[in-house]
C-alpha cells in the first residue's frame, strides 16, 4: 500500500512529504486507520534534540484521529468505518497497565519513544525500500494512513469533527488529565498553571470546568490573554519579584495545586512556594537542568510528582473531554489551527514562534 507521509530524515532536516509503502496489512490486534487530522506536539519536535535515541528516518506524529479501514483478527473490538482518536501505546500486561496506569507501562519508552518494535521495520519503507521507524507512539500519524495497535484507539461518535480530535489523545489529555485525574480538582479548589501553551491551556480549561479558581503564569502577553479568555487570572512570569506571594494572595493563602509545563527550575521553585500546606505540584515537562530545591519548599505536607500523559486511561478520559466540549466547558477547538500536511514545516515554524497553540495537520 502506497500513501503520502511526512518523513524526518535528519535531526536538523525539514520534514519531507513523500510516498511511503506499507508492506503488510494489520496483524492480530492491529487496525489500519485513514488519518483525518493529526496534532503537532512538542514531543514530536523534541526528537530533533534526542541525541540519536529516536531512530531516523521516521514518520512521526502521535495525536492522530481517523477512520478504521481494516482490522486484524477478530478481537480488536473495532470495525471498518469506526471513527477513532489515537493515543499512546502500552503493553496492557505489566503491573502498571493492569493497575490502570498505562502511561507508566514498563515498555512505554520502547513502544513510544524509539519508533516501535525493530521486528516491524521491514513493514514500513520509503519509496526506495529503505526502512522507516515503524510506529512512533504506536501511530506514526503524520501520514494519510497509520497502522495502530487497537488498544491505542478510542472510538468516538461519527458526528464529531474528527479532524480536530487528535490532540485529545496526548497534549490536551496531558493538561486536562493532570487537573481532573492526577489532582482531582473540584469546586472551590485553587490551581496555578505555569506555562500557557497547549498543555497548560488545556489544564486551565479543565480546572475552570471543574469549578476551580485558576491562576495562569507565563511571560508571553498573548498566551496570558488566551488564558484570561478561559477565565484564568493572568500573571506575568517575567515580573519575577514576589510571584509566589502574588499567587498566595490571589488564592487566599496558596494554591492547593500547581502544574508546571515549563521545566524551568526557577518557576518550579516559585510554584512550590506558591502552594498552601498539603499542596501538590505536578511536573509534565522534562527538566532542563538540575532541580535544587530551596529550603522549606516541601515543608508542611507539600509534595511534588511527575505526571505522564495526565495519569490518564485514554479510553475513559477522551470521552469525558469530548462531553465537556459538547457542553461548552472545554473549548479546545479554539486552540487549533489546521494546516495541510504538505505545510508541516510551516506549522513547525509557527509552533516554535508561538504564532499558533496547536497546529493540526490535515492529509
Amino acid at each position: 500500500m502506497r500513501f503520502g507521509a511526512a518523513v524526518l530524515r535528519g535531526y536538523e532536516s525539514p520534514f519531507a512529504v513523500e510516498e511511503v509503502i506499507l508492506n503488510a496489512g494489520p496483524a492480530d490486534g492491529e487496525i489500519l486507520v485513514r488519518i483525518a487530522g493529526c496534532g503537532l506536539c512538542r514531543t514530536d519536535l523534541a526528537v530533533r534534540h534526542s541525541a540519536g535515541r529516536s531512530p531516523l528516518p521516521a514518520v512521526l506524529g502521535h495525536e492522530g484521529a481517523g477512520v478504521v479501514v481494516e482490522t486484524g483478527g477478530p478481537d480488536t473490538g473495532l470495525n471498518p468505518g469506526d471513527h477513532v482518536v489515537l493515543s499512546f501505546d502500552f503493553c496492557g500486561r505489566c503491573r502498571s497497565c493492569l493497575g490502570g496506569a498505562p502511561a507508566y507501562c514498563d515498555r512505554f519508552a520502547a513502544l513510544n519513544l524509539f519508533g516501535g518494535r525493530a521486528e516491524n521495520a521491514a513493514r514500513f519503507t520509503d519509496g526506495a525500500g529503505e526502512a522507516l521507524a515503524p510506529r512512533w507512539f504506536g501511530q506514526s500519524s503524520f501520514a494519510e494512513y497509520a497502522m495502530v495497535p487497537a488498544r491505542n484507539a478510542v472510538r468516538v461518535d461519527p458526528s464529531l469533527p474528527l479532524e480536530l480530535l487528535g490532540p485529545l489523545g496526548c497534549g490536551f489529555l496531558t493538561g486536562a488529565g493532570a487537573v481532573l485525574h492526577s489532582f482531582g480538582v473540584g469546586p472551590g479548589d485553587t490551581v496555578a498553571v505555569f506555562g500557557a501553551g497547549a498543555v497548560g491551556l488545556a489544564a486551565v480549561m479543565a480546572a475552570t470546568a471543574a469549578g476551580a479558581l485558576v491562576v495562569a503564569v507565563d511571560r508571553h502577553p498573548e498566551r496570558l490573554a488566551r488564558a484570561e479568555r478561559f477565565h484564568a487570572v493572568p500573571l506575568d512570569a517575567a515580573a519575577t519579584a514576589g510571584l509566589p506571594g502574588r499567587i498566595q494572595r490571589l488564592t487566599g493563602g496558596g494554591a492547593q495545586y500547581a502544574l508546571d509545563t515549563t521545566g524551568s527550575a526557577r518557576l518550579i521553585n516559585d510554584a512550590l512556594r506558591s502552594l498552601r500546606p498539603t499542596g501538590h505540584l505536578g511536573l509534565v515537562a522534562r527538566l532542563r537542568t538540575a532541580l535544587p530545591l530551596e529550603p522549606g519548599t516541601l515543608d508542611r505536607g507539600r509534595r511534588i510528582s511527575h505526571i505522564c500523559e495526565g495519569d490518564a486511561v485514554p479510553a475513559l478520559l477522551v470521552p469525558r473531554l469530548i462531553g465537556l466540549w459538547q457542553a461548552g466547558r472545554f473549548p479546545f477547538d479554539q486552540l487549533i489551527r489546521t494546516y495541510p500536511l504538505a505545510d508541516i514545516n510551516e506549522a513547525e515554524r509557527d509552533c516554535d514562534a508561538g504564532r499558533v497553540v496547536k497546529p493540526v495537520l490535515i492529509p
